[in-house]
């Protein structure tokens, strides 16, 4: 049993198909195919079944994949902790963040810590609030910066930054809100042109903007709109700017971190929009593993002086 053979598992897992898998691993498909199979033999169990033209993994791939991806995590985290026992100025971070912290939290701290620090190696990875936590878990990050971890996740809370989720949308997108409304009749369709407020709709009655399922801000904003009891339509967009630029354009109202949309609200391309409950306290949480080490701590350190406040 090889770690190629364990890689080439999981990227097939991961990425669906021995092509993306492939891709990802910069080899060849066969390459991927010939390292499964080999463990297949090895193993005695199927991991992966033709499905099609294409294969699918087996009850016992999945099961077999998690256990490798842990492998794999804990011997990446063993190479990380060698090199920080010799020198934890010399050591590496790997970060696992959700798209709004790694793109408005993270960037400027990260550059001051390579000014201080310019041998600790870091790898930032950029995932939706369940695969950051998977990560961690699978010993596969040392470090998670993302809302309030799931119970049971095993991790060190080495502090907290204050979040707050807004309601923003375009100017003139809807009507004014003050006082009770008037639900939309079922059936009804939202007007989202720019005409006089007796044509825009209430805040709640139009199009709200989200991201993927498995978004911590997505499963917020279902959270929010449930205790409203309200049903607006929903459109999916894959990305923070995706959301963003959608609200700019009309596309509707999202709620979203105030951290996110600083710039267009100062240049009035955005509006926040008073709603009941709102704005949404949802502090940044960091944790880290409890296996961490020096190295680990050299960051941790940093970012508490950098906006992080011990919890």
């Amino acid at each position: 049993m090889t770690l190629v053979q364990l890689r080439s598992l999981c990227a097939v897992v991961e990425d669906g198909s021995v092509t993306a898998a492939a891709a990802r691993l910069w080899v060849s498909p066969s390459a991927v195919s010939a390292a499964v199979m080999a463990l297949q033999r090895e193993l005695g169990v199927a991991l992966l079944a033709k499905d099609g033209r294409g294969v699918r993994v087996t009850p016992a791939g999945l099961v077999f994949a998690d256990y490798a991806r842990t492998v794999l995590g804990l011997l990446d985290e063993a190479i990380g902790a060698a090199t920080a026992a010799d020198d934890p100025a010399k050591g590496r971070v790997r970060i696992a963040a959700v798209t709004t912290a790694a793109e408005q939290v993270l960037p400027g701290a990260l550059a001051s810590f390579r000014r201080d620090q310019p041998d600790v190696a870091l790898d930032l990875e950029v995932a939706p609030r369940d695969r950051v936590w998977a990560m961690l878990a699978a010993h596969e990050t040392d470090v998670v910066v993302a809302g309030r971890p799931p119970a049971g996740i095993g991790g060190l809370l080495r502090g907290t930054r204050a979040n707050d989720l807004v309601v923003v949308a375009a100017p003139g997108q809807t009507t004014p809100v003050t006082g009770e409304r008037v639900r939309a009749r079922e059936g009804d369709t939202p007007n989202l042109g720019s005409g006089g407020a007796q044509h825009r709709p209430h805040p709640l009655a139009t199009t709200w903007l989200v991201r993927e399922p498995g978004s911590g801000t997505r499963a917020t904003t279902t959270a929010y709109l449930d205790s409203l009891g309200e049903e607006p339509a929903l459109l999916t967009l894959g990305s923070n700017g995706a959301v963003v630029a959608g609200a700019v354009a009309g596309l509707g109202v999202t709620l979203v971190a105030r951290d996110a949309v600083e710039r267009q609200l100062a240049a009035g391309e955005l509006v926040e929009i008073d709603l009941p409950g709102t704005p949404l306290s949802r502090p940044w949480h960091l944790v880290t593993a409890p296996t961490a080490g020096p190295t680990v701590d050299l960051l941790v350190a940093h970012l508490l002086t950098h906006g992080f406040v011990v919890a």
